[in-house]
């Protein structure tokens, strides 16, 4: 059994008592209020159901993380950045990007970016704590991101690709400009082959959380508001 959360406070149960099956399953209930997603996100914590669930909180053991100055950029995919003429940008098209996310699917056929969840994130955005990042050719959003930046931390939510490497320049754009601004850490919650040709790798949970503890509440000090162009791109890789 999981507990259940109450609707009277943001408390969670120590990510420590999570299950090891299914790995990570912590609670279940509460609700996505802002106060309690950052109450979520400050604990190592993140929500994770399809639309005939239950709200499911999450805190998997091991987490799958990526250092921004680890980005792994492979030669196929830097002569494909060099060849498009792409123009990246920060917090231009959040709605747009949630909702070309969720227009994703998982392995059963199901989204679980529902419509609670992209009101939920939308609101972290207009508060400025959710972030997107787009990829643009011609005119045209062909990939891109979402995720939140607490700290000196980025906790990655979803990606998408219209084209072929799209999601992977978006991610690559995004540890670059991270790396700049000394972030310690991106989360990129569950491993996957995608996230590992981009460098991501496992640690603890107990490591995780420690990051964590050492640098959620560092002021990050800038603006998101700003866009790359391709061969800005290519220049903070070289």
């Amino acid at each position: 059994m999981i507990p259940w959360l109450s609707p009277h406070n943001n408390r969670f149960p120590s990510p420590h008592e999570a299950l090891d099956e299914p790995d990570g399953l912590l609670a279940a209930g509460g609700d996505l209020s802002i106060e309690r997603l950052i109450s979520a996100y400050r604990h190592g914590i993140f929500p994770w159901f399809s639309d005939e669930d239950p709200i499911l909180w999450w805190s998997p053991n091991p987490r799958c993380v990526l250092k921004p100055r680890d980005i792994h950029i492979s030669r196929s995919m830097r002569k494909a950045i060099r060849k498009q003429h792409y123009r990246i940008t920060f917090d231009q098209a959040f709605s747009e990007v949630i909702e070309l996310c969720s227009s994703s699917r998982d392995r059963v056929g199901n989204t679980w970016i529902t419509d609670e969840m992209k009101h939920a994130y939308t609101a972290l955005h207009q508060q400025g704590i959710a972030h997107s990042l787009e990829v643009w050719r011609d005119g045209t959003l062909v990939g891109g991101l979402y995720g939140l930046a607490i700290g000196k931390l980025f906790f990655g939510e979803s990606m998408f690709s219209l084209e072929v490497n799209t999601s992977k320049v978006a991610y690559i754009a995004l540890a670059k400009q991270l790396e700049h601004w000394r972030y310690a850490l991106i989360d990129c919650q569950v491993q996957n082959d995608h996230l590992n040709s981009l460098g991501a790798s496992e640690i603890s949970r107990a490591e995780f959380l420690e990051y964590i503890k050492l640098n959620i509440d560092e002021d990050p000090g800038h603006e998101w508001q700003f866009e790359l162009s391709n061969e800005q791109l290519i220049q903070t890789d070289d």
